[in-house]
């Protein structure tokens, strides 16, 4: 029976002191040291000191000496383990504890000058601490080996003991750096344990820490202690069998039926680790310490210092967790052994939360956001080596890796022109051409292609498009480069993460916007008459704004990172230069025929450019020194340019980030907008400097003015006021650039029937919708407000009533406000537009249109009725943006430059035909109006002038329709019921009409206005009878006319010939002659 006595230490000053004990005895004084084992049964003060008895009693036998050694060593320490001894460390304690020991003993004899003695010691040591090693996996590995320990329970030492190991002093708010139960890890102990073994002993050991590490950081957010956790798997994978064992694990990829994105985020060994946050999560899966409660919580009452020291921390800590992902990451990649697992599990994780680009996404079937997001930044960095400023490994992108790759599906995202039907096509055609040249290779090349398959990554996915077979499913597999997996696994996932998040803060916003709004409202109806409900309803929308304010900061905290900004805005501007490259490069104009490359690629990879770019806007800082020439180009590329972007709203996207640089630009010089002026002058010299810019940014910004007028959208009629506000705002900014003015006026010139018709013709139909809409709705406003103003009968309302009303009264200022923004920006556009392009405007197809917009909207600003739009509170004007002073005189304008450049004299006749507005007195009471107001002199007299011409042009009509008296039905045109000059048959409906009607009518609508079939003008025919006919008519009856005349002038005549000879025979007669 071994026995735990005491032994009197024995230290290295008494080696230093009896230097005549031999080697052996050296070696035996320090073997007992390390192990805390007696062979003789001397007394030990240290209670943790065993006597192996029969250990030694079996070595007496043996004739060998009571002396520990290195051939003894594993024996002794078998039968140290295998029996329990009162006071002595368990297993796993007492292995560390023999390891630590042999560290310090390693310390002591390097001191010793006998250079042999020492090396002899060393390697003493080295075997103790292997021995030590190995028994501590051993006990670990195969829990029933030893009787003296649970190796099982002593599994879960392992993991605090590597967390004493790897700790720090900034590891998370709440975080403990304690041991295993006390017990600190001595130096080299956890290299050697996880170094020198193979990955079967090591399995279950993995097993279990890796499920340890997972747990330790479940529903940790960005204020835990998630960094010690981290740590520990930075280490761990740093040993080639860990990290076998890692992606070997069970849980690496969880698998079964059940599996989706939330799954694979909080069971998968990875997925925690991605899950830590900043960014809010639904209430189930909320991570704690609670952020917004903890950094954020009523934050309007804070300093701004103290908020901006609880971002800059969220920042640090989060840009903690990237970078340990990375590594884990690079770690696994950089493993020949692991990378295939690694790529899988993130083609596993984008396929398990496809859905994440949904508008709504279930919680409980995809990933949080904090996961997609942080996993974006962690594959934004592993995009870095590829994204140098001149993108020299941009070859490596293969676009056929969209088609034929085995992991991520593709094919099946909407793409930029291509429909699917187009896809499946090409696709088919394009492995039926290269099966076939298979069959003509050399043998060498079939042995080579039959190596690659042998060696490819992954199985082919089943095809989303049934039409088509990816080439891997018909025999022959590709295998790409890592730097195209990684590209195109990264836009994926920023399109599902990165991009998300945006979309996520923009409606966030909104909806905090909204509810203060609401608030607004609400609080001012307490005024009207309070109730319980009403108070209720208050007391929720400010519990619901401080959660979004809280919700908003988290997301600033963790997305307003100027660093993470510019690695997404260089991995897009390698996207970006990439597209390009499929079409030929950055030149125009494009090819007539969009190759199908590109037709074919994912339109979310443009979308993606677009809102990553318009969300940089709001951090101008992330822009600065960064290269945005490519992105300019491309735009003006691509935005007028249907036929290789089907989407209109993609390319109003575009010009939405156009709009915000322009705002940049502007506030060049300006120190409040804190837009550092190296950025604005940047974008302001793209502006205007640029080549492609100064050729086609005009000529395309018209292009899309007219094209967006038709999306396809339900909503389309709305949408287009607002994709136009932006093109308008970016036109009406390039006017007053020179050399864009000049472009301008040339597209005016060669496009005169053609483009720029056609944007002349849907600003006035916007002019006149919007400003109708608008100054209607102002009695309407001006109605409620005189009901609020008659107070007693106000009171004597229901509550209910008076709160709808006030509602009503509200929604009706805001459309005022909306319509009334609009409408400015596009009589604005008429206005500088006109004075130097006046020649549209007179066409025949477009003057009527012109005349009658101007006057109706004379008729409100100058007519009788205009004292229906005068508000009691100045104010109003200004919340409006209604200026009717200004509006009047940019209509004046407006009159003034047509008829400035009308050289035929047909604008005059034009007013004067518009039988809705126009009268004689308009104009008179117009220039009455336009002389309080102090408009110019020289524009009073000319619109004077031209009221003048008008006046003299209707009595000019007048005596026509005198003329022709009853016209013939088949002579007048059906729509408008004038006398035709130019009748035209239209093909399908086959019905005459006048040919400047139905091309005003073509402006707006390419259709038969008869029967809706399709119809553009080289469409028209011409009816050369009818013509005649008419011209005949006219001719007849003015030669009818002209009859008339003469004979009542021959009858007038004669009367007077009458009349005078009857005078001087009366006056002549003298009856004194008779």
């Amino acid at each position: 029976m071994q026995k735990a006595l005491s032994q009197p230490p024995t230290g290295s000053a008494m080696l230093a002191q009896k230097p005549q004990k031999t080697p052996a005895e050296i070696e035996d004084i320090i073997l007992r040291k390390i192990f805390l084992i007696s062979l003789t049964g001397s007394a030990s003060s240290d209670p943790k000191v065993v006597y192996l008895e029969l250990t030694a009693a079996e070595i007496l036998s043996e004739g060998r000496p009571l002396l520990l050694c290195r051939d003894l060593l594993e024996r002794v320490l078998i039968d140290r383990l295998s029996q329990n001894f009162p006071g002595a460390d368990p297993p796993f304690h007492y292995l560390v504890g023999c390891y630590r020991r042999a560290y310090e003993e390693g310390k002591k004899v390097g001191s010793m000058k006998d250079k042999g003695l020492r090396s002899e010691m060393e390697s003493v040591i080295r075997q103790a601490k292997k021995l030590a090693v190995s028994y501590c996996r051993i006990h670990l590995g195969i829990p029933d080996t030893f009787a003296s320990g649970d190796g099982v329970k002593d599994r879960k030492l392992l993991l605090p003991l590597i967390f004493s190991e790897v700790s720090s002093a900034v590891d998370g708010f709440g975080g403990s750096s304690s041991g295993a139960g006390g017990l600190s890890c001595p130096p080299g102990f956890l290299e050697e344990f996880f170094r020198d073994s193979d990955s079967d002993s090591l399995e279950p050991i993995l097993s279990d820490l890796y499920d340890g590490l997972r747990h330790s950081v479940l529903n940790v957010s960005a204020l835990g202690n998630f960094q010690q956790p981290l740590r520990a798997l930075m280490m761990l994978v740093t040993f080639p069998n860990c990290a076998k064992c890692l992606v070997a694990n069970r849980w690496w990829i969880p698998k079964g039926a059940y599996v989706n994105g939330r799954v694979m985020e909080m069971t998968s060994i990875l997925g925690p680790f991605f899950h830590v946050s900043a960014l809010p999560d639904p209430g189930i899966f909320k991570s704690q310490p609670d952020v917004g409660q903890q950094c954020f919580s009523e934050a309007s009452t804070r300093r701004p210092a103290d908020l901006m020291s609880s971002l800059t921390t969220i920042r640090t800590v989060m840009n903690n967790l990237y970078d340990g992902l990375r590594e884990v990451l690079l770690a696994l990649l950089k493993n020949t052994d692991t990378r295939e697992s690694v790529l899988e599990y993130l083609a596993e994780l984008i396929k398990r939360n496809a859905s994440r680009s949904h508008i709504q996404v279930d919680p409980l079937s995809c990933a949080s956001s904090g996961m997609f997001f942080n996993f974006s930044a962690v594959m934004l960095q592993l995009c870095e080596p590829f994204l140098d400023a001149n993108l020299t490994k941009r070859d490596k992108i293969d676009p056929k890796y969209v088609f034929y790759n085995s992991r991520l599906d593709l094919r099946g995202l909407t793409a930029l022109h291509a429909s699917s039907e187009e896809v499946a096509a090409w696709i088919g055609k394009d492995n039926c051409e290269k099966i076939d040249g298979l069959s003509h290779r050399s043998d060498e090349e079939n042995r080579l292609l039959q190596s690659q398959e042998a060696t490819s990554s992954g199985n082919s996915t089943s095809s989303v498009l049934s039409k088509a077979k990816p080439l891997s499913s018909c025999g022959v597999k590709n295998k790409y480069p890592f730097i195209c997996e990684c590209f195109f696994m990264t836009a994926r996932v920023l399109n599902l993460g990165l991009l998300k998040a945006f979309s996520d803060f923009k409606h966030l916003d909104q909806d905090l916007s909204r509810c203060k709004e609401t608030l607004s409202t609400l609080k001012a109806m307490q005024g009207q008459g309070a109730s319980p409900q009403l108070e209720l309803d208050i007391a929720r929308l400010e519990k619901e704004i401080e959660l979004y304010s809280q919700e908003k900061l988290c997301y600033e905290a963790q997305m307003m990172d100027g660093a993470l900004l510019q690695r997404a805005l260089s991995f897009y501007r390698l996207m970006v230069v990439w597209l390009v490259g499929l079409v030929g490069g950055f030149k125009m104009p494009l090819p007539s025929q969009c190759p199908m490359e590109f037709a074919c690629m994912p339109e979310h990879f443009v979308e993606d450019v677009m809102e990553l770019l318009i969300f940089a806007c709001r951090f101008p800082k992330a822009l600065d020194g960064f290269m945005l020439e490519e992105f300019l180009n491309f735009i003006i590329m691509f935005m007028a340019s249907p036929s290789y972007v089907r989407n209109p709203y993609l390319r109003a996207k575009m010009v939405e980030v156009l709009n915000y640089w322009m705002q940049i630009s502007r506030s060049s010089g300006s120190l409040s907008s804190g837009i550092p002026s190296s950025i604005s002058s940047a974008i302001l010299a793209l502006f205007e400097g640029n080549q492609l810019a100064l050729e086609y940014l005009v000529r395309n910004l018209l292009n899309l003015y007219v094209d967006i007028e038709f999306t396809g959208s339900h909503t389309q009629f709305y949408d287009k006021f607002n994709i136009r506000h932006n093109i308008a705002e970016l036109l009406e900014y390039l006017w007053n650039v020179p050399s864009h003015c000049n472009a301008w006026r040339q597209i005016a010139r060669e496009e005169e029937k053609g483009v720029y018709l056609n944007f002349l013709n849907f600003l006035i139909n916007d002019s006149i919708y919007l400003l109708d809409e608008s100054l209607n709705k102002i009695p309407e406003v001006k109605g409620i407000e005189a009901e609020m103003a008659n107070t007693a009968e106000w009171e004597r309302r229901p509550a209910q009533e008076r709160q709808d009303r006030t509602r009503l009264f509200h929604s009706l200022e805001n459309i005022i406000r909306i319509d009334m923004k609009l409408a400015n920006e596009d009589i604005g556009m008429l206005v500088f537009t006109s004075e130097q392009i006046s020649a549209p405007f007179l066409l025949p197809e477009m003057v009527d249109r012109v005349a009658s917009m101007l006057n109706y909207f004379l008729l409100q600003l100058a007519g009788p009725q205009r004292n229906t739009l005068t508000l009691k509170d100045p104010k109003k004007y200004d919340t409006y943006g209604f200026q009717p002073k200004e509006l009047l005189k940019k209509i004046v304008r407006i009159y003034v430059h047509v008829a400035r450049g009308d050289k035929e004299n047909v604008f005059p006749s034009a007013i004067s035909k518009d039988g809705r507005s126009y009268n004689e007195q308009l104009f008179a009471d117009a220039t009455d109006v336009l002389r309080k107001i102090g408009e110019d002199i020289r524009v009073i007299q000319e619109f004077v002038e031209l009221g003048a011409k008008a006046k003299m042009a209707a009595s000019d009509a007048m005596d026509i329709e005198a003329v022709l008296g009853e016209i013939p039905d088949e002579f007048l045109d059906p729509i408008q019921y004038t006398l035709m000059k130019d009748p035209v048959i239209l093909p399908s409906s086959r019905i005459t009409v006048d040919r400047p009607v139905i091309q005003r009518h073509l402006l707006s609508d390419n259709s038969d206005p008869f029967n809706r079939s399709h119809l553009t003008q080289d469409m028209l025919i011409p009816d050369v009878e009818l013509k005649a006919r008419i011209e005949e008519f006219v001719r007849a009856q003015e030669l009818k006319k002209q009859s008339q005349g003469l004979a009542l002038d021959m009858q007038s005549s004669e009367v007077d010939f009458q009349n005078t000879k009857g005078k001087i025979t009366s006056a002549d007669w003298n009856p004194m002659e008779q």
